[in-house]
C-alpha cells in the first residue's frame, strides 16, 4: 500500500483512540488515564522511542533511515471544566464537569494515527520525527512552556501543530504567513473607595462610578492610543461590586482580558492601562491594586518553512488550500514556535449537515470525525518531506 492507502487504512483506529479519550477527558496538568492510554498506543506500534518529559506529556522519537533534520509533530491533550451536553453520541464523557469541548481528543489521536504510517515508513523519512503529546494548553502557563524548559526540543530545526477547527468547513485547510493568534493576556483590578448611603455619595468615594470610568477610558486606549492598523482587544468581562440597592459600596472589582499581536503594542497598552486607572483613582482620592498577566505569546508563522508547509499541502489538496485570517485566539504553541521556526495550520472540521457547528468550549460542541484524514495527512506529508529541506 502506499502511504494514502495507509492513511485510510488507519482511521478507524483514528476514530477509535478519539472516542475513548473523549469518554475520558482530563483537565489541564491533570491528564493522568490520558498521557497513559498515548504512551500505550505509541508502545504498541514498535519502532518509537517513547518517553514522559513531564508527568502528562509524551514524546515519541521516530529516527528515519535516511540522513536530516529534526522534525516536531505537535498535538494537545487536556480537556476543559465543562459539562457535556451531547445526547447524539455513545460515547459522551463519563468524567463528571469535563469535556473535550475544544477538540484536543481529535488532535491526539490523529497524531497516533500519524505515528503508525510513520513508524512503518521509516525507510522513506529523513531525520528524526518528535511526536509531541503535549499537556494543559488550556490553562497559562501552559504545558508547551513546561516541555520547552526540559532542553528536550531546542535542536529541532522546525515545528508542526495544527488546530481541528469547526468555523472552517472539512475539507478546507487555513494556512497563513505570519500571525495566527494573539498575545492573550489578562489583568484583575481592585479599586478601593469609601462606602456610604446611597443618598449621599458627596460623602462617599464611590468604586462604581470610578470602575465605570476606568472601564470607559480602556475603550480609549484601543481607539485613541494604538494605531487603527494594530489589533488590540480589550475587554472587561467582570464587574463586581456592592450588596445592596441604597449602599455605595466600599471596593469594586474588576477582570478582563487582553489581546495584542505586536510585543511592543503589548506593552503600551499595559502601560496606559495603567495609568488610566491611576489618573480616574487619582481624581476621586481612591486606592488600587492592579495586576496585569503576561499569558500566551502570540504565534507567529515562520514565513520560510511556512511557504514549504503550504506548497507540500498544495500539491496534495489543490484548491482546499487558503489563507485563513489571524484570529484572536491565544495558543501556548507560541512557546515552542519562539525557540523554533514553525508553522500552525487550521483544520476545517465544521459541517452543518452533520449539526458540527456548536463553537469550541461549547458543551455541545463536536467535530466532523471526517475531517480527520486531512489531519493525518497533513502531519504525515509533513513529517515526509521537511526533513529533506
Amino acid at each position: 500500500m502506499n502511504v494514502n492507502q495507509q492513511i485510510e487504512a488507519v482511521m478507524g483506529a483514528v476514530k477509535e483512540w478519539r472516542r475513548e479519550m473523549h469518554r475520558h477527558p482530563e483537565v489541564s496538568f491533570h491528564e493522568v488515564w490520558t498521557s497513559g492510554y498515548i504512551e500505550k498506543a505509541l508502545s504498541e506500534m514498535g519502532g518509537i522511542e517513547v518517553s514522559r518529559p513531564t508527568d502528562t506529556s509524551v514524546l515519541g522519537v521516530i529516527k528515519g533511515a535516511h540522513p536530516g533534520k529534526k522534525i516536531g509533530l505537535r498535538a494537545d491533550i487536556d480537556a476543559l471544566e465543562i459539562q457535556e451536553e451531547r445526547e447524539d453520541i455513545d460515547f459522551v464523557s463519563e468524567n463528571e464537569g469535563t469535556m473535550h469541548a475544544c477538540g484536543h481528543d481529535g488532535h491526539a489521536a490523529i497524531l497516533l494515527g500519524a505515528a503508525k504510517v510513520l513508524s512503518k515508513n521509516v525507510d522513506q523519512l529523513h531525520g528524526t520525527i518528535y511526536l509531541i503529546f503535549q499537556h494543559a494548553e488550556e490553562v497559562p502557563p501552559g504545558g508547551a512552556r513546561e516541555m520547552v524548559a526540559t532542553g528536550l526540543f531546542d535542536e529541532l530545526d522546525f515545528i508542526y501543530g495544527q488546530h481541528l477547527f469547526t468555523p472552517i468547513p472539512t475539507g478546507k485547510i487555513g494556512i497563513t504567513n505570519g500571525a495566527v493568534t494573539s498575545n492573550s493576556d489578562t489583568f484583575e483590578l481592585k479599586i478601593q473607595g469609601s462606602g456610604g448611603h446611597a443618598s449621599q455619595p458627596e460623602n462617599a468615594i464611590d468604586p462604581v462610578v470610578i470602575g465605570s470610568q476606568i472601564v470607559a477610558q480602556f475603550q480609549s486606549i484601543v481607539s485613541r492610543i494604538t494605531s487603527p492598523l494594530d489589533s488590540v482587544v480589550i475587554s472587561t468581562t467582570k464587574f463586581n461590586a456592592g450588596t445592596a440597592k441604597n449602599i455605595i459600596p466600599d471596593t469594586a472589582m474588576l477582570e478582563g482580558s487582553v489581546r495584542t499581536i505586536d510585543g511592543n503594542t503589548r506593552e503600551l497598552v499595559k502601560e496606559r492601562m495603567e495609568k488610566a486607572i491611576e489618573g480616574v483613582c487619582s481624581m476621586y482620592n481612591a486606592t488600587f491594586n492592579f495586576t496585569f498577566n503576561y499569558g500566551y505569546s502570540a504565534v507567529i508563522n515562520n514565513h520560510d518553512m511556512t511557504d514549504q508547509v503550504r506548497e507540500i499541502a498544495v500539491a496534495e489538496f489543490g484548491g482546499a488550500i487558503f489563507e485563513y485570517p489571524m484570529a484572536m485566539g491565544g495558543e501556548d504553541f507560541s512557546a515552542f514556535s519562539q525557540k523554533i521556526p514553525g508553522t500552525y495550520a487550521f483544520i476545517g472540521a465544521g459541517s452543518r449537515e452533520k449539526d458540527m457547528e456548536y463553537p469550541h468550549h461549547h458543551p455541545k460542541f463536536g467535530i466532523d470525525e471526517d475531517s480527520f484524514s486531512d489531519g493525518v495527512k497533513m502531519m504525515v506529508l509533513v513529517a515526509l518531506n521537511m526533513g529533506k529541506h
